[in-house]
């Protein structure tokens, strides 16, 4: 604790020989309090100076584990069509960060987030739990954009803004409302659906683009804008709000919004007014009472945040019990430890974790579910009695064996009831999305033996060693990922014992930049642990899948084979009309990150093959820190030699949103149904998708 105390100690100012100013203690003056403005959380997060071992440490860390990212190369400069979206040099700018000065950790954290921010990719993270939503800041008015009956497109204040901030903000609402000036003075709820004209003096375009343009987590542009917007999904326990970018901030760097705004039945009357943003104590963020116990409890590396000895089992037992140290930032909901290890993962990160906002009742779906439904998954007969719908807020669940199951019955049961089509509302486990695949399609060269993607893992020197130490019967229990028993050949065959399954080496050279990956990798799912049906659930004509384009990873996997191997339609809801809407992104093929490939590492080492001490093995991190890769890449459908990451995935329908839809599922089920299945007027964009 030694450092964290000569990091306090550098904020003295020493005024005389004899006469000293006593530091103020910025973290000890909001100690135990839940809601604070953001200034004061911002002068307790940078009260540490930047220690040289700490920059030095993580800068390392950080480069030494992309060599396990398949895309960095990619991501150099991304290939059309997302070569205005894509051009992050990542080992570049950590060279530029060991070269700058920076006032505060702090400062220093934010320009490695922001750096791991650029390419747009969801898998590949660097977060810190001593800042990233240690406090998160909220406003009480989230925004939605709304296309009227002409076509025309506004961004608005959220109809349902005031029911979501009284029911989430309760105890930080007075100060809102005080806070609105003059004749607005505790009216908020007045502000709900209201138009905005001017966000910070500027269209709201203008602020939706400056958001898109640092937002990152996906390639399409579009998406990124949409992020700025609220919206909804399924979560694990009832269905969530979610507040979009605008209303809801990782760090406390902004402190206050000016707008200008028409109330609804307010005529010509447009008031302009400033709302303070508010910071509340992160679920994840440990008690303090000073600086020194703020960094002790939330700044050091824990008991998870490396590595550790698979066959060591008190550190195994530790390590299941302690939980993965990217859990709290994958945007998924908390899954079996035993799934996580048994069955691969591909799942985004994010500095701000999932949702726990509840979405107002009356937005929620009336009709009752039907009793197939688990967690996530929920499965609804619409009114037509013709419709199914599987909403699907993401492909993990608790525990995996019951998700597999929940789908297949669910399913079944939709057909019982009369159910002749079915609309996905998709808005992480892979074999979940294999699996989903297979059943709504049944047996067909799409859906067997591969129901995903073939694909690649990168094949660096110290991957090379790791797996030949495996190869030389290192890992008897076959526990570790490289394990090549894990995993099968491009044929699908599973490899023989003792194939080193990164030879031969495939070179390629990427942006200039030669770089190494194994052999084409076959489907890892299937035989499935529950015999699947022959016959498909539904035709793929009477299928849609339906999503806000925020749909990545084992979405983007289950999305995109339906789409491209079956022509299943595929719907974005919201977004500008004039940017193409992509229905997925940040596709990957397995993500991972540093603890696991830690793990694999350190394991070497405990066998005396030193691996941990190697030049190129990554150190312990010091840090309370994370960080996310994409592991495996998978290869295209279009183009089977080169990555699905990097190909087109445009919407066959963009469907704006209204102020009879937003937000509300049933209605957005409904209209969608209406207007593509049952053709009637179109009241939807067809977007050009040629390029598929």
């Amino acid at each position: 604790m030694a450092w964290s105390l000569l990091t306090l100690f550098t904020t003295i100012t020493i005024a005389t020989a004899s006469n000293w100013t006593a530091p103020i203690d910025h973290c000890a003056a909001i100690a135990g309090q839940k809601w604070v403005s953001p200034a004061q959380a911002r002068s307790c997060l940078s009260m540490a100076a930047l220690e040289p071992k700490i920059k030095s440490n993580t800068i390392e860390v950080l480069n030494k584990t992309l060599a396990f990212h398949t895309s960095v190369n990619y991501q150099i400069q991304a290939p059309a069509p997302f070569e205005d979206d894509v051009h992050e040099d990542l080992h570049a700018d950590l060279e530029r960060i060991s070269l700058q000065k920076y006032s505060s950790e702090f400062d220093f954290h934010l320009d490695i987030f922001r750096t791991f921010k650029r390419p747009n990719d969801g898998h590949c993270a660097a977060l810190n739990y001593c800042y990233d939503s240690f406090f998160v800041t909220y406003l009480p008015i989230p925004l939605v954009l709304l296309t009227a009956e002409d076509g025309s497109q506004a961004v608005h204040i959220a109809p349902e803004a005031y029911q979501v901030a009284k029911a989430e903000f309760g105890d930080n609402l007075e100060f809102w409302e005080n806070a609105l000036p003059g004749n607005l003075k505790g009216q908020l709820r007045s502000l709900s659906g209201a138009r905005v004209l001017l966000i910070n003096g500027q269209s709201p375009v203008v602020a939706v683009n400056a958001n898109a343009l640092t937002a990152g987590g996906y390639q399409s542009f579009a998406t990124r804008q949409n992020s700025f917007f609220s919206s909804y999904h399924r979560g694990r326990d009832g269905w969530e709000y979610v507040m979009g970018n605008f209303a809801q901030h990782v760090h406390p760097l902004t402190d206050e919004v000016h707008l200008a705004v028409q109330r609804v039945n307010s005529s010509d009357e447009i008031d302009i007014f400033s709302l303070p943003y508010r910071s509340r104590f992160g679920s994840a963020s440990k008690n303090f009472t000073d600086f020194v116990s703020y960094r002790a409890n939330n700044c050091v590396a824990a008991k998870r945040t490396n590595g550790f000895d698979v066959y060591d089992a008190v550190a195994a037992m530790e390590a299941e019990v302690a939980g993965s140290p990217a859990a709290h930032f994958q945007q998924q909901p908390p899954i079996d430890p035993v799934d996580a290890k048994k069955h691969a993962l591909n799942v985004i990160l994010d500095g701000t974790p999932p949702s726990n906002i509840a979405l107002p009742e009356e937005l929620q779906p009336s009709a009752t579910p039907l009793n197939n439904s688990y967690s996530v998954a929920q499965f609804y007969l619409l009114n037509d009695n013709s419709t199914g719908v599987l909403a699907l807020g993401s492909f993990s669940a608790q525990s995996f064996a019951t998700f597999q199951a929940s789908l297949l019955a669910g399913l079944n049961d939709l057909k019982k009831q009369g159910a002749k089509r079915l609309l996905v509302d998709v808005v992480r486990y892979i074999c979940i999305a294999h699996w989903l695949h297979r059943i709504l399609i049944g047996r067909s060269e799409t859906t067997e033996p591969q129901a995903g993607l073939d694909s690649t893992m990168r094949a660096g020197p110290l991957a090379q060693l790791v797996v030949k130490q495996i190869v030389n019967g290192s890992d008897p229990d076959e526990l570790l990922s490289y394990n090549p028993q894990q995993w099968t050949n491009a044929s699908h065959v599973p490899f023989p014992k003792g194939h080193d399954l990164l030879h031969p080496l495939v070179k390629k050279t990427i942006n200039g930049h030669d770089d190494f990956f194994s052999p084409r990798l076959g489907q890892e799912c299937q035989p499935f642990s529950e015999d699947p049906p022959t016959k498909g659930l539904f035709k793929p004509k009477d299928v849609l899948i339906v999503s806000n384009g925020r749909c990545a990873s084992s979405c983007s996997l289950f999305s995109i084979t339906m789409s491209k191997l079956d022509g299943v339609k595929t719907v974005v809801v919201g977004g500008f009309k004039d940017s193409t809407q992509h229905y997925c992104g940040t596709v990957g093929g397995q993500s991972t990150d540093f603890s696991t490939i830690d793990t694999e590492i350190k394991f070497m080492f405990v066998q005396s093959t030193h691996l941990k001490n190697h030049t190129l093995a990554p150190p312990d991190f010091i840090t309370n820190s994370v960080q996310g890769i994409t592991w495996r890449l998978g290869f295209g459908l279009t183009d089977p030699a080169t990555p699905e990451e990097w190909q087109d995935h445009t919407a066959d329908i963009s469907f704006p949103l209204t102020v009879e839809t937003v937000n509300k599922p049933i209605a957005i089920w409904e209209t969608v149904v209406k207007n593509v299945f049952a053709a009637e007027e179109a009241k939807f964009f067809v977007q050009d998708n040629s390029g598929l």
